[in-house]
């Protein structure tokens, strides 16, 4: 695939969640989320009303006009999850989701993950969390850029737990 099918592919099939959750911070809970409608060029009635629809899916109908700075950690996570939603992909990749949660937060983000994969989506996600790790019904642990063990069958949530740094190195994914 060229770069720009590469990039509509992406666009259209993979959606990202970020440990730091990378929402704009000048911009409402609703704004963020309409954001990767932007890109996919959807018009501004249609973003509207995909964005707020996905908003209270994750359980912000109240926060749709609030900014970052307003929200709790978990809710900004929830915001962060709907803008990864907001195209409806069929892939979810979740780095470290959890990382900036207290503990009850991340189990409830990890209901939301669960509830999403019964939905039909794929959730990819990365952890350092042994108990974040537990939700998977199949776990690959790399260490040193390389896959030590692969458990559990292909169907769930993958989770990729790291033990010390990583560097991206091809061999890990083969």
């Amino acid at each position: 695939m060229s770069d720009d099918e590469l990039a509509a592919m992406r666009k259209r099939e993979i959606g990202f969640v970020f440990q730091t959750f990378n929402l704009l911070p000048r911009v409402d809970s609703l704004r963020n989320v309409e954001l990767p409608l932007v890109y996919a060029g959807i018009n501004s009635e249609t973003r509207w009303e995909r964005a707020a629809a996905v908003l209270r899916e994750v359980g912000l109908g109240d926060r749709l006009h609030h900014k970052p700075n307003e929200l709790s950690g978990g809710q900004r996570q929830r915001v962060a999850i709907a803008r990864a939603l907001v195209n409806d992909p069929s892939i979810i990749l979740a780095d470290e989701p959890t990382g900036n949660l207290d503990s009850k937060t991340g189990e409830e983000i990890m209901t939301l993950f669960e509830n999403l994969y019964r939905r039909g989506h794929t959730i990819i996600l990365v952890t350092h969390e042994a108990d974040i790790a537990q939700h998977a019904r199949r776990t690959v642990r790399l260490r040193d850029g390389l896959i030590e063990s692969d458990d559990g069958d292909f169907n769930g949530i993958d989770v990729l737990p790291i033990e010390g740094p990583v560097e991206a190195d091809a061999t890990a994914y083969r």
